[in-house]
């Protein structure tokens, strides 16, 4: 049986999105490649010529993310010609997709050595940017959809209003969690504990993440306004009360992740240390109108998959696109908190979209081996209500 195993993992410091952020001046394509010649260098005895592919995940493939920006990445980053690379969209979870892409790539036996990865400038290629056709926003969805759902979709922002809605969560509590995760955060920081799986891009002054914010307290969070509030959104899904900030919500990001992925046996006989294994992986479609709970099934379905219990999982990686979304997962799960997003999450670190897939494969990576966890389990939360969900076991070998 060919299995996949992770053998590295590394990221780049999460940067702010515009407003001065460290890297508005780089463009994606040379972040991302930053990410993958940091990976390489990373693993004695690797040529790069000898990677069958690389899969990366990006959101807003337009501009100077389009044209298969993984290939282009691949070549700035030194790669041979002979490397190829492809560019996946999940939307949010698109390197998370990239990273199951390719361990079922070396399962099946397509690939020996593989890199999955991401990237996402939000500073270049704003959110949004690809529904944009000269200026003008498109209707991207097509009238079919919008028939299907009356009304048609609507903004991830909104859509966490109504979770926060029919989960009975408060102001409060979303901003007690979104304080957490600056304090978590920060304190990962003070402990060293990123220092193993960042890599600074070099001429670049940002050598923490850019939008963590020490300092941050649930008063400071409680005079920040509702940030989606409006009548017509009150006018189709009645009171909401708008509670739904941009404290208790990630943040506009820029970033690069990626990691090497082998079967166990070719990790054996290169001397590489296989780190931990792709145990299980799935992905689930949701109602794309509540579109951020599909997590909830998600990690369901790959708990069964696995055999696994939620109380078998050492360490949880759930991304924070808002607060509103991760707590009604708890609700659901009955998971510890004590055990997610020990380090914090993309509300502190931030959401780089195409690369927090990547992002939290590493970090999740890194938590099982500092704790001395068996099981880790990431969960990401997509536009259109899609989710994946992915569970790491770590390896002693």
């Amino acid at each position: 049986m060919r299995d996949a195993v992770i053998v590295e993992a590394v990221r780049t410091p999460v940067g702010r999105a515009k407003r001065g952020g460290a890297y508005l001046d780089v463009h994606p394509v040379d972040l991302h490649a930053h990410a993958l010649r940091s990976l390489v260098a990373r693993v004695p005895g690797l040529d790069p010529v000898e990677i069958d592919d690389v899969v990366g995940g990006t959101v807003a493939q337009v501009g100077e993310q389009s044209t298969n920006t993984t290939r282009l990445a691949a070549l700035a980053a030194g790669f041979p010609e002979s490397v190829p690379g492809v560019t996946v969209d999940r939307q949010c979870g698109s390197s998370q997709q990239a990273l199951s892409f390719a361990a079922q790539g070396l399962v099946a036996g397509a690939y020996d050595i593989v890199v999955a990865s991401g990237v996402e400038s939000m500073s270049r290629v704003p959110i949004g940017s690809a529904a944009v056709v000269d200026g003008v926003r498109t209707d991207f969805a097509g009238p079919a959809v919008a028939a299907r759902y009356a009304g048609g979709l609507i903004p991830q922002g909104v859509a966490a209003e109504l979770i926060a809605r029919k989960w009975g969560l408060s102001r409060t509590r979303l901003d007690e969690f979104a304080a957490t995760s600056h304090q978590r955060a920060a304190e990962a920081w003070r402990q060293g504990r990123f220092a193993g799986q960042v890599a600074p891009l070099p001429g670049v002054d940002l050598a923490t993440d850019e939008t963590i914010r020490p300092d941050t307290t649930v008063a400071r969070l409680a005079e920040l306004p509702p940030a989606f509030a409006a009548e017509h959104w009150t006018a189709r899904f009645g009171e909401l009360d708008w509670k739904v900030t941009a404290g208790n919500s990630s943040p506009l990001n820029d970033g690069a992740a990626a990691l090497l992925l082998t079967t166990g046996e070719t990790a054996r006989r290169r001397g590489w240390r296989p780190r931990a294994r792709i145990h299980t992986a799935t992905v689930v479609g949701d109602d794309p109108i509540m579109m951020l709970t599909g997590i909830i099934p998600a990690t369901a379905r790959v708990l069964a998959r696995a055999g696994l219990t939620i109380g078998d999982i050492d360490a949880f990686e759930v991304n924070e696109a808002f607060s509103s979304v991760v707590l009604a997962w708890l609700d659901e799960t009955g998971a510890d908190p004590a055990k997610v997003n020990v380090d914090g999450g993309a509300i502190a670190i931030g959401h780089p979209l195409g690369a927090s897939g990547a992002r939290l494969a590493t970090t999740l990576l890194h938590v099982l081996e500092r704790t001395g966890g068996r099981y880790g389990l990431q969960t990401m939360c997509e536009a259109g209500g899609t989710a994946n969900a992915t569970i790491i076991e770590r390896l002693d070998g």
